[in-house]
């Protein structure tokens, strides 16, 4: 069974809600703000670009569309040509957004913006190493003086395997020492390619990372999400690995769209009640939500790995 239980009422957002030629909604960022749920949407309009839209929700289930798509800030190197999955970290008073930033002749980067109310964005330029990145995700503090951000720096060809890695900064435009956390294990359902997914939640036992997975088939690929726990003061040690995924695609509406066989989360809300709520995109064609019990969460990293179920087990 599923570790993250899914909405009766799923899919929470399709196309049709929105204003606009939108044909598929999917992959936001979430956070709460000013006492409602709101998601930075990925929207496809029918002219193929994806812009972001925001929606709106009281009580996290029925969301009220903007009228019109954040107006987005223009990088220094020029107009983007696609933007997408961005992940919304607060640190330090401001939000910080991370997304792909695609371009004619420049492939796909990790763009970054800063918000305080999700009105006006201002961009912070970043350092151009030449090389195709996306999936960044910032932690919620930073960590001996330095911000830290999971990613996945890539090569043109979108079918390869990929890694995911871990890098530092000390002000948001220019990252080193990147070096890779966690590699796609073969023969298990992350075991092609591997990307951050939802901005890591501090718990007493670890960095709580949801990410996801893929998993290359004779028909495809299927994306997942699993689990893993980092040690809070040095990230890049991994404490337990989920041996199972928490999420996977079984309903009609994350099997059969844009992409076929897809959840995939940029978010995770920790509720007061001990609960984690995600907001994901299912077949890049609509959102659902789900949720699990964080130390449901925690307890599964720890699974599916004999060594770590006796390390867990033993100091529960």
């Amino acid at each position: 069974m599923s570790i993250f239980q899914k909405f009766s009422g799923n899919p929470v957002l399709t196309p049709e809600q929105f204003p606009d030629d939108i044909m598929y909604v999917f992959n936001p960022g979430a956070v709460k703000f000013n006492g409602e749920y709101l998601l930075m949407v990925d929207a496809a309009t029918a002219a193929t670009p994806i812009v972001f839209w925001l929606a709106r929700s009281r009580d996290g289930v029925h969301f009220t569309i903007d009228p019109e798509p954040v107006e987005w800030p223009v990088p220094a190197a020029g107009p983007e040509n696609c933007v997408y999955d961005p992940r919304i970290t607060l640190i330090d008073g401001e939000y910080i957004l991370m997304y792909a930033s695609q371009a004619a002749g420049r492939g796909v980067r990790t763009g970054v913006v800063r918000t305080r109310d999700f009105r006006k964005f201002e961009r912070i330029e970043q350092e151009e190493n030449g090389r195709n990145n996306r999936n960044s995700v910032l932690f919620p503090e930073k960590i001996g003086g330095r911000y830290v951000r999971l990613d996945r720096p890539m090569g043109d060809n979108e079918l390869e395997p990929s890694d995911m890695c871990i890098s530092y900064s000390r002000d948001l435009a220019h990252w080193e020492e990147s070096q890779v956390l966690m590699t796609p294990r073969p023969g298990c359902w992350d075991s092609h390619k591997i990307g951050g997914g939802a901005v890591p939640i501090r718990t007493e036992r670890g960095w709580l990372e949801i990410y996801h997975g893929v998993d290359r088939t004779c028909n495809g690929f299927i994306y997942r999400l699993g689990v893993v726990l980092l040690d809070l003061e040095n990230p890049a040690e991994i404490i337990a690995r989920g041996g199972l995924p928490v999420l996977w695609p079984e309903r009609c509406y994350e099997m059969q769209g844009r992409v076929m066989n897809v959840t995939f989360t940029c978010n995770a809300i920790p509720e007061p009640d001990g609960s984690v709520r995600i907001y994901y995109g299912a077949a890049d064609s609509c959102i659902g939500l789900a949720t699990a019990k964080l130390d449901d969460l925690v307890a599964a990293c720890f699974v599916g790995n004999p060594t770590a179920e006796k390390f867990f087990f033993r100091r529960s």
